[in-house]
């Protein structure tokens, strides 16, 4: 499922030079695109699962993109990586909730394996931004 977020950017709005554009960080694309899915998955949990694994495993992965969303609008590298850290103890979170999910036989294998590759290839690129942001700093 790719989007092309850069379709949905109001043209109109004029961004400080120095503001960074969130659409353009592959890892908020691919945590969009992951919280479609697990909002998909989520939805064919057990009814009594709704207000407690559920709810907690969608406000997880929406804090992903979130968070890259809220840091890229920050003046500071610092304060950038700070919300990218963020983002990426909620791909952790996820990656939890996804475990105990399988384990409770709630999704399949197949699925989780699904699930957990493209977290890991989020978290890698939150993980590398990250390390970016801090050797730029020193």
């Amino acid at each position: 499922m790719l989007i092309d977020y850069n379709d949905n950017v109001n043209d109109n709005v004029n961004m400080q030079q120095s503001a960074r554009n969130f659409h353009n960080y592959k890892a908020w694309q691919d945590a969009v695109d992951l919280a479609t899915l697990v909002y998909n998955t989520t939805s064919k949990l057990p009814w009594f699962e709704k207000k407690g694994l559920c709810d907690q495993l969608q406000r997880a992965v929406v804090s992903i993109s979130s968070n890259i969303a809220e840091g890229a609008g920050r003046p500071t590298d610092a304060d950038f990586a700070h919300f990218l850290d963020q983002s990426l103890g909620s791909a952790n979170e996820v990656e939890t909730q996804l475990l105990i999910s399988k384990n409770l036989r709630y999704i399949s294998e197949e699925h989780f394996c699904q699930l957990t590759n493209n977290l890991t290839n989020i978290q890698k690129q939150l993980t590398g931004l990250i390390a970016s942001i801090q050797s730029n700093n020193k």
